[in-house]
């Protein structure tokens, strides 16, 4: 008697909590409204009875209108245990559709994308999210360019630091095509490792503010990697203005010279005589077929020893 009483008391919580929850869920939802984003979980029902609970919807929509975005996604599914409510995992399905308000669309599908959470709070700590055979189209109505891009495994982390975030990142077997890019391509994997000081608000949503514009923190690895030791990578401090221009202090290091150079040749016709000269003054700097080149970005201007402009990079 006193098992089916627990039981049937445990039974009745979960059930109670369950819709109670949905119930928050969909004033939570539409709570947001006021703040110009409207969001939709289609079909929103809680499952996973009886050592389980977990929000399922058939479709979800996001539309922000303070910032011009909106999107919609396939299915989505979730799962914590009832005994670490505040870990939890959930799956989303494609294909999903993204549109801004600057006529930039991007269509994407991909065979899986699961992804780890742990709440503090009302808000997220920290979140991890793997994506398998991730293929995206990219078109912008306001240039007409179209791109395509493709990846073999996207890989994210993020997670509070004190009042910082940090940001980790790794893309394998990358490609992107179309536009007026170079044919031929190499696919890659790329890495980033970077800390955003004060943004710790960002995931758990207390911080809207998502421009990088007045912003500053770290890089602590930006890498690109086609293979065979053909690796390029950057370090060092950054800060944007209040008008998108980039400063920072950064460290560029390059292995590989030779084979970079031919791969770039063989890519973009008729840059053999720049590469060669960029080449000579990486081989200079690093000696032999490495380089190691610190390098000064002021307001947007590229300074190699503090004052020999090479370049200049516009504000975002």
């Amino acid at each position: 008697a006193l098992i089916v009483l627990v039981i049937g008391v445990y039974t009745g919580g979960w059930f109670y909590a369950a819709s109670l929850l949905k119930e928050r869920t969909l004033t939570l939802l539409g709570s947001q409204e006021k703040a110009g984003v409207l969001a939709e979980c289609t079909d929103a029902e809680y499952r996973g009875y009886p050592f389980r609970i977990g929000l399922f919807c058939s479709k979800v929509s996001v539309d922000d209108r303070n910032n011009g975005v909106s999107a919609a996604f396939g299915s989505l599914r979730s799962a914590a245990q009832v005994y670490a409510p505040q870990h939890v995992v959930w799956e989303l399905d494609g294909p999903s559709e993204i549109r801004t308000s600057h006529g930039l669309s991007i269509s994407s599908e991909w065979e899986s994308m699961v992804s780890s959470l742990t709440a503090k709070g009302r808000g997220v700590e920290r979140s991890s999210t793997v994506i398998s055979a991730l293929q995206s189209a990219i078109v912008s109505s306001a240039t007409g360019q179209t791109f395509n891009f493709a990846a073999g495994e996207t890989e994210m982390h993020l997670r509070q630091n004190g009042a910082d975030l940090d940001a980790a990142m790794t893309v394998t077997n990358a490609s992107l095509t179309g536009g007026n890019l170079p044919q031929g391509l190499p696919a890659l994997t790329t890495s980033a490792d970077v800390t955003l000081t004060g943004k710790a608000g960002l995931i758990d949503g207390s911080d809207r503010n998502v421009s990088l514009y007045g912003a500053e923190g770290e890089i602590r690895n930006l890498s690109a990697d086609l293979g065979e030791g053909r690796l390029i990578s950057l370090s060092g401090p950054f800060s944007f203005t209040a008008d998108g221009r980039l400063n920072g202090k950064m460290k560029l290091r390059v292995e590989k010279l030779e084979a970079w150079k031919q791969s770039l040749e063989t890519i973009i016709p008729g840059i053999g005589p720049m590469l060669n000269n960029a080449t000579n003054m990486l081989s200079a700097l690093g000696g032999g077929d490495r380089a190691s080149i610190d390098f000064t970005i002021k307001n947007g201007k590229v300074l190699v020893g503090g004052f020999i402009a090479i370049g200049e990079i516009p504000p975002i």
